[in-house]
């Protein structure tokens, strides 16, 4: 997306073209969302988890991220780090990979939209209720779906 306007799909995930953005802003009212420079938006609706390394250990529990509570103080060590990949799994569950060592996943919600992805000619990503993943890539509004 950063240097191609299409994410590329493999048979269980999009791998989405973020790559090397930085987080420029970081904003929270019932959402947390981080402003990457070229203009796309990661926006968080539900809870996530923010941890040091792919993987959560008794010694690395990670953090949850709730932000309609506004707890998500952890995700300020995010602000001025580069994306290394974003992955948006067709289950839609987020993850995305930091230059700073972190890992942050959104999984989709039963009920809400969990996270979407919005970037600045109109294309979007969205985690819908019950993990459908929502895609429009064009100006034209070309959309796809995936249960």
């Amino acid at each position: 997306m950063s240097n191609s306007p299409l994410p590329t799909e493999l048979d269980d995930r999009w791998i989405l073209n973020l790559r090397s953005l930085s987080i420029t802003q970081i904003t929270v009212d019932f959402r947390l969302t981080l402003a990457l420079s070229s203009d796309w938006l990661v926006t968080l609706e539900t809870p996530a988890e923010l941890m040091q390394g792919p993987g959560r250990t008794e010694s690395n529990p990670g953090f949850r991220l709730t932000p309609e509570t506004q707890d998500v103080a952890p995700a300020l060590t995010l602000f001025g780090s580069k994306i290394l990949s974003a992955v948006a799994f067709k289950t839609g569950t987020l993850r995305l990979v930091f230059d700073n060592g972190m890992h942050l996943k959104c999984r989709s919600h039963p009920e809400f939209v969990a996270w979407q992805i919005t970037g600045p000619e109109g294309q979007r990503i969205v985690s819908m209720p019950d993990g459908e993943l929502a895609l429009r890539f064009d100006a034209e509004g070309t959309e796809r779906h995936w249960p």
